[in-house]
């Protein structure tokens, strides 16, 4: 699997979750958080995407969204130790964590596109 496969669900789901803390509780700060996060995901998506059309690997998008998912990861397990509630910083961090562990996979291990005939 392509990184391009997961990161755009992952990137609707983490803006679902800021549109979602900002309607429950009215935090700009989930929403701006969600949506910006999603934005650079779909955005690295988008890059790898057009890498792959090309027969190439774009191993810096996949690696900018390595660090994001790392970065949600550490933050939001740090904020589910601190209040012991899954929804939203448990759940966020598992996902995230996930996420991370596919970037890995997908830097290290994962496919390669196939060059385009010329």
């Amino acid at each position: 699997m392509y990184d391009f496969c997961f990161t755009p669900i992952y990137a609707g789901l983490l803006a679902i979750g800021g549109v979602a803390g900002y309607a429950t509780k009215g935090s700009m700060a989930s929403l701006g958080a969600g949506l910006g996060t999603a934005a650079l995901l779909s955005l690295m998506s988008k890059w790898s995407l057009d890498a792959y059309h090309k027969g190439e690997a774009c191993k810096s998008a996949t690696a900018i969204s390595l660090l994001v998912a790392a970065g949600l990861t550490f933050m939001m397990y740090q904020r589910y130790s601190t209040t012991g509630k899954f929804m939203p910083a448990g759940l966020t961090a598992g996902l995230s964590a996930a996420m991370t562990v596919f970037y890995v996979w997908s830097l290290l291990l994962g496919p390669t596109p196939k060059p385009k005939a010329t």
